[in-house]
């Protein structure tokens, strides 16, 4: 928790970023500095075996694999943006996921995905997890009752996303969440697409709340971590065992790179979501598309969930080209030149991806072009697009 002489709440987001938890400045530094250190010296020996006893996650620090004062900055920084008590940044996202999801499991449980989550995460319940004999039933996860049928008695999470991978669906987080806590299944999700800054999940239920902070988090494209939110218990425990044992430490030049991030966030977010907002209306008006997957779109069908759990929406969207010609979506791409070709996204360039898509509910696998605004000229990236569109003609 925190002391009140942190600028929390009250104090606006904005505020909150550029001041919390800097209110006392080291040597005068406006800049938190870096501690580029692999371990803390003691002047006795008994306080060296305090700090183990009392403490471990510091201060007083002792070890950075397992606490460091930059590392720290962050973590309460992140707690403060997510409303929860506590927070561990670990090396990328995907072992911020793989820490929580394993700190819900013991062998023999049973897992409900939504069935366009982030592929990575499918796969590690699919190939990593059956070795301890976890189970997964995936769902599209827009209907509760849906969720709900597909638990079982060994089900022992509900994993969800804010929203899904590529075709960004989303899920009624209260109702799910409220359904789990009444037979004792955890909660976690990956709430990379809202950031703290659009929606804080663990206000909504959720037991422990994921983020790829190598996006908005980071923001310069220069970085990549995770971290993971929730209740000073859950944290600890997960800092002690899963990410501890795995070696997912972040390093504090990383950290202070995040933190860094954080002070720009509120001014970025708003430039992606502008631009994401402006090309996805264009786009849905262009006869070369079938369909554009986009929170903020009027159209979207999910619109009265958007409303009700977010402040906002983001930069990354998709649509789904009515030719599916793998050489037109390949030419589409190719002729962009302020969208770059590029995994990731949340920093400051554009970026394009093809993915084939095929949740249960589609006929057969699609092609989805997803589209990630960065912070250059809205009407430049309007036109980048227009120019590309020919090469999805036929």
């Amino acid at each position: 928790m925190h002391s009140d002489a942190e600028l929390g709440t009250p104090y606006a987001v904005a505020t909150r970023l550029a001041h919390f938890g800097e209110e006392e400045k080291v040597a005068g530094a406006v800049v938190h500095p870096i501690f580029q250190n692999s371990l803390f010296v003691f002047d006795r020996t008994q306080d060296l075996l305090n700090a183990l006893e009392v403490d471990p996650f510091g201060p007083p620090h002792h070890y950075s694999r397992i606490s460091n004062p930059t590392v720290d900055l962050l973590e309460r920084k992140l707690a403060d943006l997510e409303g929860t008590e506590a927070a561990k940044v670990v090396g990328c996202g995907m072992a911020a996921i793989t820490a929580a999801v394993m700190s819900c499991l013991s062998t023999g449980g049973h897992v409900v995905c939504p069935d366009t989550a982030y592929g990575p995460v499918r796969t590690l319940l699919n190939t990593y997890l059956d070795r301890f004999n976890i189970t997964v039933t995936y769902v599209s996860g827009r209907d509760v009752d849906e969720i709900i049928a597909a638990t079982r008695e060994n089900t022992q999470l509900i994993y969800l996303e804010s929203p899904t991978s590529a075709l960004f669906r989303m899920q009624d987080i209260p109702a799910v969440t409220a359904f789990a806590r009444s037979r004792g299944i955890r909660t976690v999700i990956d709430n990379t697409y809202a950031s703290p800054l659009l929606m804080n999940p663990h206000a909504l239920g959720v037991d422990l709340v994921c983020h790829s902070a190598t996006k908005y988090i980071g923001g310069h494209s220069d970085v990549t971590a995770g971290v993971i939110c929730g209740t000073s218990e859950s944290i600890r425990r997960i800092g002690l065992r899963d990410a501890n044992f795995m070696g997912n430490i972040l390093h504090p030049f990383s950290a202070w790179l995040l933190t860094r991030g954080l002070r720009t966030i509120g001014v970025r977010l708003p430039v992606h979501t502008h631009n994401a907002q402006v090309l996805a209306e264009f786009l849905e008006g262009q006869p070369q598309v079938d369909i554009v997957h986009h929170l903020g779109l009027a159209s979207y069908p999910q619109r009265d969930l958007v409303t009700k759990l977010m402040r906002g929406t983001g930069g990354l969207f998709s649509f789904e080209p009515k030719n599916q010609s793998k050489d037109a979506v390949l030419d589409f791409c190719d002729r962009l030149q302020l969208f770059q070709r590029g995994i990731s996204w949340g920093g400051f360039e554009s970026l394009v991806v093809p993915i084939r898509v095929s949740p249960a509910d589609y006929p057969e696998p699609k092609w989805v072009i997803r589209l990630f605004c960065g912070l250059e000229d809205t009407e430049d990236l309007r036109r980048d697009v227009e120019r590309a569109l020919p090469a999805l003609n036929g």
